[in-house]
């Protein structure tokens, strides 16, 4: 597939990409700050997300309603996210209006007021999204395992932050911290469409080209994983079952297999956990594997949501169905299965300049260079069987964690059942 990518890097650190796309009419511009919930403090947990918000309600020439109003009357979309090592900010509009796109970025990326009335009332925003996510146990469940699976570290915190932080954030530590973190190094700026590339990097050098180019902070450790088990009880009518093994980091040549493998084993409807817990035995609606991977760790989870009393059942197969991939080579027919379904959705998603622009990003942001979808392509035909066999192998080397939210017993009902828990958790 041709690609048409360029790279340049402005004097203040801010890395500028695009991916020239002639054939379409849109453009694709992210913002991308490699600061998330991973670089935040215990006294500001939550403050990443908060900006995200604040971002986008008023500067000294706009209010919010003003940049409401622009988004919209281009047409396209615009939306933000943080993550746990990304916040991002990002918009798709006809390519006549790529010059009014990327003036309302640097009006709100550089001179959001961060106004206290603004502050307090996005607050309770910020406060209705952590209910909802309380009220919502199949996600909920899965912040509940990040904090278990990795103590002490802020990959375990939500990035929504906690009801206390939230309360205490101001607009003087939200200015602070978007001072000491959105500096040049820490920002790219990548974009797909139909542009130029030497034009598109002389208007953001016009735009961003006077944001400070001091370093940074940032400094990670590498999480243990805490493995074991841990039920939290919660009336619901749902047993929400999550079960975890430690799986490569996002630069891990390992990430291929476990991509496939990820797939194989519960990323799709033909996968072996869905055909087996619930189409084979309807023990689960849901019931699905997935893969999260970080600068210097991985995980691969599973969950399934069931009746309590097809605890012992649901487990022993979701355990089984990952310890059955360590132990027997899958065969031909289903790897080629797994390959075509991976390759199918990346060239799919080739047609999307969105897409594209996210590629772009990630690969310089995980693994600092561009990589091709030719390359993906290779990398995913060459995995072996044997490729997949030590990748579930080594999964299940590290041990596990299972976290489960909901219905448990009590008494020495529920000493049996985490005894019975503990048999598929911890160390393998």
């Amino acid at each position: 597939m041709n690609q048409q990518y360029n790279k340049f890097v402005l004097p203040n650190g801010i890395r500028v990409l695009t991916e020239r796309m002639p054939n379409v009419r849109s453009v694709s511009v992210g913002v991308w700050v490699t600061i998330g919930a991973r670089d935040e403090d215990a006294g500001n947990f939550g403050i990443s997300h908060f900006i995200e918000h604040m971002i986008f309600k008023g500067t000294e020439r706009r209010t919010a309603l003003d940049i409401a109003k622009a988004f919209d009357q281009m047409g396209g979309f615009s939306n933000a996210f943080t993550s746990k090592e990304i916040t991002c900010f990002h918009a798709k509009v006809l390519d006549i209006h790529l010059d009014r796109l990327l003036d309302l970025f640097s009006d709100i990326f550089l001179h959001s007021r961060f106004d206290d009335k603004e502050v307090e009332r996005e607050r309770r925003v910020i406060m209705q999204e952590i209910s909802m996510l309380e009220d919502s146990p199949d996600e909920l469940i899965h912040e509940l395992f990040n904090r278990f699976y990795w103590p002490g570290s802020n990959l375990g915190q939500s990035i929504l932050g906690t009801v206390d932080n939230v309360s205490a954030i101001n607009s003087q530590n939200l200015k602070e911290f978007v001072g000491k973190t959105y500096v040049g190094p820490k920002i790219l700026i990548a974009a797909a469409g139909n542009l130029e590339h030497e034009s598109f990097v002389a208007k953001i050098n016009g735009l961003f080209g006077g944001l400070a180019s001091i370093k940074g902070h940032s400094s990670h450790s590498r999480p243990v994983p805490h493995l074991g088990v841990k039920f939290i009880k919660k009336d619901l009518e749902q047993l929400h079952v999550l079960m975890g093994y430690e799986g490569p980091c996002t630069s891990d040549p390992q990430r291929y297999p476990a991509l496939l493998l990820n797939v194989i084993l519960g990323g799709s409807m033909s996968s072996r956990l869905f055909q087996e817990i619930r189409e084979k035995r309807g023990l689960a609606y849901s019931v699905y594997s997935f893969s999260s991977s970080f600068q210097d760790t991985g995980m691969l989870g599973i969950y399934a949501g069931i009746s309590e009393k097809q605890f012992s059942k649901t487990v022993e197969l979701m355990h089984g169905e990952l310890k059955k991939l360590a132990d027997q080579s899958i065969e031909y027919d289903e790897l080629e299965a797994a390959r075509d379904h991976i390759k199918g959705g990346l060239l799919l998603s080739a047609e999307s300049t969105d897409s594209r622009m996210t590629r772009l990003a990630k690969n310089e942001i995980n693994l600092g260079k561009f990589v091709s979808y030719d390359e993906v392509i290779r990398k995913i035909n060459a995995v072996t069987p044997e490729d997949i066999k030590q990748m579930a192998t080594q999964c299940l080397k590290g041990g596990s964690a299972l976290v489960c939210l909901g219905p448990t017993p009590d008494g020495e009902a529920a000493d049996r059942y985490e005894e019975l828990a503990s048999s598929f958790a911890g160390s393998s």
